[in-house]
């Protein structure tokens, strides 16, 4: 993503926040550009039943909650942290002037918001099916993909209520599919880890 030490230059800050904090809510003005040192945040929201939607997952080196900056719209979704996390902000006015100031961090920038739009793009497709294992080996297709994995196995770093959350299914149904995947020998489970 942007490098560090360019964020710091333009008035940029690192704030620590702990596990299960939130770094912004629902409804919120947008006055950050966020980018993780270290840890990892879930952006998500909720139905009106209340069952949770996992927009997204972010870790180390990535950015999160910038769509929000450039329409001049409140946050869609809350940013949660999913373990102690280390974030770099910057404020919206000098990311600004960063992004026009720095060309490689502009197209940085779009990279990041075309891949997740592109996630956005496959995804949704999926969860207006009724078919669990389209959705949850599309899911898995793409983070492969995002990883950049070389290796014949990825070790799939989400839990089943995550994969349930990503993918607006019950977690029922994500364990009972996985097993079927498993049996079609298409995904394999080694003490409790998904390999894909």
């Amino acid at each position: 993503m942007i490098d560090p030490s360019i964020l710091l230059r333009y008035q940029g800050f690192i704030k620590e926040f702990d596990k299960n904090e939130t770094v912004f809510s629902q409804g919120e003005e947008p006055r950050y550009y966020y980018q993780i040192v270290q840890g990892k945040v879930k952006m998500n929201n909720y139905n009106e039943d209340g069952k949770e939607f996992i927009q997204g997952l972010f870790t180390d080196g990535e950015s999160f909650g910038e769509p929000p900056l450039f329409c001049a719209v409140n946050y869609p979704a809350n940013a949660v942290t999913l373990q102690p996390t280390r974030i770099l902000l910057i404020s919206k006015c000098d990311f600004f002037t960063l992004l026009e100031n720095e060309k490689k961090s502009c197209f940085a920038i779009l990279q990041a918001l075309s891949s997740r739009l592109y996630y956005k793009s496959i995804m949704a497709p999926e969860i207006s099916s009724n078919d669990s294992e389209k959705r949850i080996l599309t899911l898995l297709h793409y983070i492969k993909d995002q990883s950049n994995a070389n290796q014949k196995e990825f070790q799939v770093d989400l839990t089943r209520q995550q994969i349930a959350d990503m993918t607006g299914l019950r977690v029922e149904t994500v364990i009972r599919t996985i097993k079927e995947i498993e049996v079609k020998q298409q995904i394999r489970i080694k003490k409790g880890k998904l390999f894909f």
